[in-house]
């Protein structure tokens, strides 16, 4: 039975967006939990499961309305963030950068997962249709490689503010924390106004991509001799 176009894009989006964000989150958990904060732990949140991570905003309703928006051609979300007790940590610090580095650190290699399986339904022979399989390959690598990008930028609260709190003085990551309750609405400014595209999104989704690229090529050479 074949699948309507519209159902086959909404599935393709679907699937890896709740990777994404799933083990982005989880991601932050278990590196929380290993550096002395068991809050993620002691709330289910050190799970594949998307369930709990899910957040009717980021996870549903941003992901559907810039689909419909944008004709199937953007598609971005969140899940619901983590807890995390800095203090908690065995040095705070430092291991808050390594805390925040694991979302990103996670979407990126999923990106190189998804990139490698489409290489190989690519390359390798096959009597089944794998269009669909194909599109989800080619999304699950867009979305994760623009959650890395997005959440490397160095503004709290995404996970690029916090490597830099975790960097900066005492003195001046407090007042830069201060910037965190406005944080969202300077990116979403920054989108639309065209700044955040322009300066951050594009160059690095290109080196993104670039590095993919060079990461996966080995793969396509030796499958492209089979």
């Amino acid at each position: 039975m074949e699948l309507s176009p519209l159902i086959e894009k909404v599935i393709a989006i679907t699937v890896p967006l709740l990777f994404a964000v799933t083990l982005h989150e989880a991601a932050h958990g278990y590196v929380a939990n290993f550096f002395g904060d068991s809050t993620a732990k002691k709330l289910g949140r050190l799970t594949l499961n998307p369930i709990p991570h899910i957040d009717l905003i980021g996870t549903i309703i941003i992901p559907i309305a810039l689909f419909f928006v944008t004709k199937g051609a953007f598609c971005f979300g969140y899940a619901k963030p983590v807890p995390v007790r800095f203090g908690n940590l065995h040095k705070p610090r430092l291991h808050m950068i390594y805390v925040a580095l694991a979302g990103p650190i996670t979407n990126f290699f999923q990106a190189v997962i998804w990139s490698l399986i489409f290489i190989t339904i690519d390359l390798v022979p096959s009597e089944i249709n794998t269009s669909l399989f194909n599109e989800i390959c080619k999304y699950g690598v867009l979305i994760n490689a623009l959650l890395f990008v997005i959440n490397l930028l160095p503004l709290p609260p995404l996970d690029g503010g916090r490597v830099m709190s975790g960097l900066l003085p005492n003195k001046l990551a407090r007042i830069f924390a201060k910037i965190e309750p406005f944080g969202f609405l300077i990116v979403l400014f920054l989108l639309l106004v065209g700044i955040l595209n322009e300066v951050w999104i594009n160059p690095l989704m290109n080196s993104t991509f670039i590095f993919l690229d060079f990461l996966t090529n080995p793969v396509r050479i030796i499958l492209s001799g089979v």
